[in-house]
């Protein structure tokens, strides 16, 4: 028995059955690894049918090609941000490790419907043909059809939102070879991301192209109910975080006593005239702010709430409290300079796929479905992620002599210079394509166009290049910075990104056929076929909206200064 006692606790952390987590028993890099190949289910799971639904709702659900693009972009949105709620259950209520099992059953359930859709003639419109014309789905039909989508989205958001920290959780900060660890964790999990990614959108693309989409949405029910089994198969290693109380009511609680003690008295209290003799003048402290200390002096705004006497005992807040809620202030413009990257990513799975399916699709005698496409950036991504892990940062750490090699800003920068790029190749290959269907006259046909699918690689590439470096650094850089109450809350914002680009998309798209098509003029992104529509300028549009987004970050990035950098030295 007193050798038991004697054995050292994870302070804040228990294992699945809420005993005290032991040290050398849960954690650690083996803990981690259930979590790496659970992400591979999952994202197959999810990839397999997100990349290839424009085609479904469009072929099969006979949808435009703008409604069909509108709502995939819509459906991955809400599913990116539903993120923060599984960030935020994660933080204040349940452990990482309860929300992914809750999610994992709503996306199970949600994928269960689809296929019994998929399965069924009387479920769907029905198909076109010369002498039938084309209903879209509508009716029980298709409130089957988006209860069975929005029920993958709130799972899939719930999974994003606890997943990516739970998986983090489980090294040693306080060590250098924990921290190491967790970076390592945070590339191999894009790693992982991109291996279900690499089968969704081969073996299951070409699936649900040639045997039907029953067996696609069969195989990602299959694989989600197996993440299930493999994640419960390493509860034992687990350690937990303990739940510590609503982030988002420390968030409320500050700002709303700084308001008020801002507006009852513009005179400083002494708490306030001492923090100006504060020695520190960083944006953050590097370890979590002690609860005896001095606020510091970025936001000073907010110090008002530290007040002898605060107007109603709900509303006093510690000098941790204020601090925690100055960190998410200030990675907020980080968070939202990245959102038009993801507007870009979120044309993989739209009009890149419908640009695709207008051309030959064929490498040999092997037939490649346009929503196959992704392949490229997926293997880029697989390549280079062992590669950044193993070659690039050790020789950065040795020539910056930091810690961290290369900073999370630096990452995210070089992605948002690669989604500059990506557009302006998009464009060019949309221009080139378009030529090719004057010059064949084929724009008013169905018939492939006589210009290899292979053009449409380079966009992919660039994007999927991009997506490398900002996703591995947002959820690493939000992880790091935010305190420890609110870590899965803030990686959800990497997530929830996501869900702004594509909305942002649904906004653009929207906005350019409304002004494009006022005083009688065609809109951009309208017409009989893809080979009526505009979309190279769309395209251009979105490379001026990144460059001018790249200089709005380098303003932030520049100003901000990381809460670890005092330990990188």
């Amino acid at each position: 028995m007193d050798q038991e006692q004697q054995v050292p606790k994870w302070d804040g952390y228990v294992d699945w059955r809420n005993r005290a987590a032991v040290q050398g028993r849960h954690g650690g890099m083996l803990a981690a690894s259930f979590v790496l190949v659970v992400e591979i289910l999952e994202n197959l799971a999810y990839l397999a049918n997100a990349s290839n639904l424009v085609i479904y709702l469009s072929k099969y659900l006979n949808l435009s090609p703008t409604k069909s693009a509108n709502n995939v972009t819509n459906f991955m949105g809400t599913a990116f941000l539903l993120a923060l709620l599984g960030g935020f259950l994660s933080d204040a209520f349940f452990t990482t490790y309860q929300i992914y099992l809750i999610s994992a059953a709503f996306e199970l359930l949600g994928l269960v419907i689809l296929t019994v859709q998929a399965r069924s003639h009387s479920l769907k419109p029905t198909r076109c043909d010369p002498i039938i014309p084309c209903q879209e789905v509508q009716g029980a039909k298709a409130a089957m059809l988006f209860i069975g989508l929005y029920l993958v989205a709130l799972g899939v958001g719930g999974i994003k939102g606890s997943l990516p920290a739970h998986g983090a959780e489980q090294f040693d900060e306080t060590t250098p070879q924990g921290r190491k660890q967790r970076s390592t964790f945070f590339n191999y999990f894009v790693f992982c991301l991109s291996c279900g990614c690499l089968i969704a959108v081969t073996f299951v693309v070409w699936i649900e192209d040639n045997k039907g989409w029953e067996w696609g949405f069969g195989i990602s029910t299959i694989a989600i109910l197996v993440s299930i089994l493999v994640f419960l198969s390493g509860s034992a290693t687990y350690r937990n975080k303990i739940p510590s109380g609503s982030p988002l009511t420390t968030i409320c609680k500050v700002l709303l006593a700084a308001l008020i003690n801002t507006c009852i008295s513009t005179t400083p209290t002494n708490a306030v005239m001492n923090m100006s003799s504060s020695p520190s003048d960083s944006n953050h402290t590097s370890k979590e702010v002690d609860e005896h200390s001095k606020p510091t002096k970025s936001l000073s705004c907010l110090n008002r709430v530290m007040v002898k006497k605060p107007v109603h005992s709900a509303l006093e807040c510690t000098v941790r409290q204020v601090e925690e809620v100055k960190i998410v202030i200030k990675i907020l413009p980080i968070f939202a300079c990245t959102i038009m990257l993801n507007c870009c990513l979120a044309q993989l799975s739209t009009f890149s796929v419908q640009q695709a399916a207008t051309m030959d699709t064929k490498l040999g005698s092997l037939t490649v479905p346009p929503a196959s496409l992704p392949i490229f950036p997926v293997v880029f991504i697989m390549m280079l992620a062992p590669i950044y892990d193993h070659f690039i940062i050790p020789f950065s750490r040795k020539v910056t002599k930091t810690e961290m090699g290369i900073t999370h800003l630096q990452r995210i920068g070089i992605g948002l210079v690669l989604s500059i790029l990506a557009m302006a190749v998009a464009a060019l290959v949309e221009i080139k394509r378009k030529r090719v269907a004057a010059h064949s006259d084929l724009q008013n046909s169905a018939k492939p166009l006589p210009i290899t699918f292979l053009w449409i690689a380079f966009q992919y590439l660039f994007l999927g290049s991009a997506d490398l470096f900002t996703l591995a650094g947002l959820l690493e850089f939000f992880f790091t910075e935010a305190s420890s109450s609110m870590r899965s809350l803030a990686t959800s914002l990497s997530w929830a990104s996501l869900a702004m680009g594509y909305y942002l998309s649904t906004v653009i798209v929207s906005v350019v056929n409304h002004v494009t098509g006022s005083f009688n003029h065609k809109p951009w992104l309208s017409g009989a076929t893809l080979n009526h529509y505009r979309l190279e300028r769309f395209y251009w549009l979105l490379c001026v909206l990144s460059a001018m987004n790249f200089l709005h970050y380098l303003f932030w990035a520049n100003k901000y200064k990381c809460r670890s950098a005092s330990g990188d030295k």
